[in-house]
């Protein structure tokens, strides 16, 4: 009796370990493990490489369909360089409009109303003033353009101030000699605010 108790107790952590192993099979069945490792789809297939590459253009039939397909590249990249020009990118600026120098002095002219806009106006009324004979409209013509050219003289001496005070705080060592940023603020404020280029960025009175 003794001889038999023993080899069962001797037997029981075997039969513990058959056990554990038995559960552990049973409650990780092939299906639930496959299940583990399955991973849902996309809901749509994957497109292929190919499928993403620009397929080149064919080639022209004859003649006048390339000439027809030059005029129309060539269209697009005009159409494309005056649309950056008129925003401001550097890419497609003229190199006098170049330089961080250069856009902040159109952020100085563009930020203010400037008297020199009225300049070439002004002389336009007086050639006509001269071929009406009339001395008396042509005296008055030429004391308005004069009133109008000294204006234009002193606002564009405190822009040009404006111009040195704020290059000088934040390019200490400008790449462009500050006579030449003088004289590009000067053409740039006596040019009608529609027609410059690139076109003005700042509203007038907004800080710079």
């Amino acid at each position: 009796m003794s001889t038999l108790f023993r080899r069962k107790s001797a037997d029981s952590p075997t039969e513990s370990a058959e056990e554990s192993v038995t559960s552990v099979t049973v409650e990780e069945s092939p299906e639930e493990a496959s299940s583990k490792a399955y991973t849902p789809g996309k809901g749509k297939a994957t497109p292929k490489r190919t499928d993403g590459r620009r397929k080149p253009e064919p080639p022209p039939a004859n003649k006048r369909e390339a000439y027809k397909r030059m005029k129309d590249k060539q269209r697009a990249e005009r159409s494309e360089a005056m649309a950056g020009m008129k925003a401001g990118d550097e890419r497609y600026l003229m190199p006098r409009d170049k330089g961080p120098e250069r856009k902040l002095v159109r952020d100085i002219v563009d930020s203010r109303r400037t008297i020199g806009t009225w300049f070439f106006g002004s002389a336009f009324v007086v050639l006509l003033g001269t071929g009406t004979g009339n001395p008396a409209f042509v005296m008055y013509a030429q004391l308005v353009w004069f009133a109008i050219a000294f204006a234009t003289l002193v606002d564009t001496i405190l822009i040009c101030r404006k111009v040195n005070r704020l290059v000088r705080e934040r390019f200490p060592k400008p790449g462009v000699s500050m006579r030449t940023l003088y004289f590009y603020a000067f053409m740039r404020a006596i040019t009608f605010r529609r027609l410059r280029m690139p076109q003005a960025r700042k509203k007038f009175g907004e800080a710079i």
